[in-house]
């Protein structure tokens, strides 16, 4: 039986890791490979792109901008650097205005230094570092360059600051929060967290994993190939 090639869009929902989303659309296609394009933790919901076949090969040359839609939570630090995590510390909050979150948010957009959480998916010595991190090591990461194109405020309403974004593949959201709580001198973290777009694809054009019954569900829905330019950060990973 020829192999189904093409890429799927998928709206992951909240709790599944990108992984298992993966695995489940392997076995209900027959596929031989299949693969997603970055990780979205499992709190996390939104866009995944799932390539099958041919595509895990031409899909590290699509577009690696992405776009999030987050919502911050102050005064509180965890080490995860989201709301899973285990609280580290609670600072106050409250004297926070919308004109000081406006006011930190500059020194965050374009090429920033950002350093990777210990809680990713990112690997030290053929061990991924959340394995590390669940040990109770915590290890020095490089920081790394990244682009936020685009950073918005789009709600405040405390303690949650609402936030739109558009980034280079490889930005860590969770630590992107942690920063601006930091500088904001009261803590953040990463409450919670949507992808609407990856590259030219867009969260609209995304099926749910329900909706996905049988092997035709999937290839009906498939994209053809595309092969574009590299970009910087992309990643992809494969089953």
């Amino acid at each position: 039986m020829n192999d189904i090639n093409g890429i799927l869009l998928v709206y992951k929902e909240p709790g599944p890791t990108s992984f298992a989303v993966v695995d489940k659309l392997k076995k209900l296609s027959g596929a031989n490979k299949a693969g997603h394009t970055g990780t979205l933790d499992p709190m996390a919901k939104g866009l995944l792109v799932v390539c099958f076949g041919r595509a895990t090969k031409t899909i590290r040359f699509m577009a690696s901008n992405k776009e999030y839609e987050t919502v911050m939570q102050l005064g509180v630090a965890t080490d995860t650097l989201d709301k899973t995590g285990k609280p580290l510390k609670e600072l106050p909050y409250k004297h926070i205005t919308r004109s000081a979150v406006e006011k930190v948010l500059p020194a965050f957009r374009g090429r920033i230094q950002q350093v990777p959480p210990m809680f990713s998916a990112l690997k030290k010595d053929g061990k991924r570092l959340y394995e590390l991190a669940r040990q109770g090591k915590t290890i020095e990461r490089a920081a790394r360059e990244v682009e936020i194109s685009s950073l918005e405020m789009t709600g405040f309403d405390l303690p949650y600051v609402y936030l739109k974004i558009a980034c280079s593949g490889g930005t860590y959201i969770r630590s992107l929060c942690d920063d601006i709580g930091r500088a904001l001198g009261c803590g953040g973290v990463m409450h919670q967290l949507t992808r609407t777009r990856i590259g030219d694809y867009k969260l609209s054009a995304a099926v749910k994993l329900g909706e996905l019954k049988t092997k035709e569900d999937v290839i009906k829905r498939l994209l053809p190939i595309e092969i574009n330019k590299p970009q910087k950060n992309t990643e992809l990973y494969c089953l």
